[in-house]
C-alpha cells in the first residue's frame, strides 16, 4: 500500500518574511542519488535560493545540499543548478508572469511524497520594508490578544 503523506525536508522561512506569496506549485526535482540521501538526512538549505527560466526549462539557483558523507567521488557540487520537473504548460505560464508583472519564483520547501523529492515554488512578489513592520505589528498584535485570552500571568 503505497503511503501518500508528505515528509517535509526543509521550509524557507525567509521567503514569507520577505515577499508576498500569490500561488504555490509543486515541481519535482531532478536529482543524483547522493544528493537524495543527503536530503533524506535533512542537508539542505533553501535559504538564499530562487528559480529561473531558460530555454523552457526551470532551475532552482542557491539551493544547497550538502555532500553526502559517505558518497566520496559521486558527490556533485553543492550549489549546481538543480532543474525542475513541471509541465511545460506550467512552465510558460509562470515565464509570462515573472516577464509581464515582475514576480519570481522562490523555493518555499523540500518535501517526499511516495519516495519522491518534491520543491514547493511560490509565485511571489517582494515586500517593501513598510509591509514587513506592518506584517511584525500584526503578529505581535495576535500574541498579545492569545495571552490575554488565556489569561497569562506573566506578560
Amino acid at each position: 500500500m503505497a503511503d501518500n503523506t508528505e515528509k517535509t525536508v526543509a521550509q524557507n522561512k525567509k521567503a514569507y518574511h520577505d515577499y508576498f506569496v500569490e500561488e504555490t506549485y509543486e515541481a519535482g526535482l531532478e536529482l543524483y542519488g547522493t544528493e537524495v540521501k543527503s536530503i533524506r538526512e535533512g542537508r539542505v538549505n533553501l535559504k538564499d535560493s530562487w528559480c529561473h527560466i531558460k530555454e523552457g526549462e526551470i532551475f532552482a539557483n542557491g539551493m544547497h545540499i550538502s555532500p553526502y558523507e559517505k558518497g566520496n567521488i559521486f558527490n556533485r557540487d553543492p550549489l549546481r543548478p538543480k532543474r525542475l520537473l513541471m509541465h511545460k504548460k506550467e512552465i510558460n505560464k509562470l515565464f509570462g508572469l515573472m516577464k509581464q508583472q515582475g514576480y519570481a519564483l522562490i523555493p518555499l520547501s523540500v518535501y517526499f511524497v511516495r519516495g519522491r523529492a518534491k520543491l514547493k515554488i511560490g509565485l511571489c512578489k517582494g515586500k517593501k520594508l513598510y509591509d514587513k513592520r506592518e506584517d511584525a505589528a500584526k503578529k505581535a498584535a495576535n500574541r498579545d490578544i492569545e495571552r490575554s485570552m488565556r489569561g497569562d500571568k506573566n506578560q
